[in-house]
């Protein structure tokens, strides 16, 4: 699984840019505003970039549209 899986949490822009704006997520809902609705909203919303990164994910390793794949000549 390690094989196959190895690099799929590497530092690309999209895995930095999904982590970061998670993070921040958490700070507003947890530090700045720490209300339960915004807690809820924070954690809907992070569950909503997480499937799309997911999606993200096995598109690019079943069809190898990524930024690392191979353009055709």
């Amino acid at each position: 699984m390690r094989d196959l899986l190895g690099d799929v949490f590497e530092p690309t822009r999209y895995n930095v840019a999904a982590a970061v704006t998670v993070v921040g997520l958490l700070v507003v809902a947890y530090v700045l505003v720490p209300h339960p609705y915004v807690q809820y909203g924070a954690w809907l919303v992070i569950f909503t970039i997480w499937m799309v990164w997911f999606v993200y994910v096995g598109v690019d390793r079943i069809y190898g549209t990524g930024s690392d794949a191979e353009s055709e000549p």
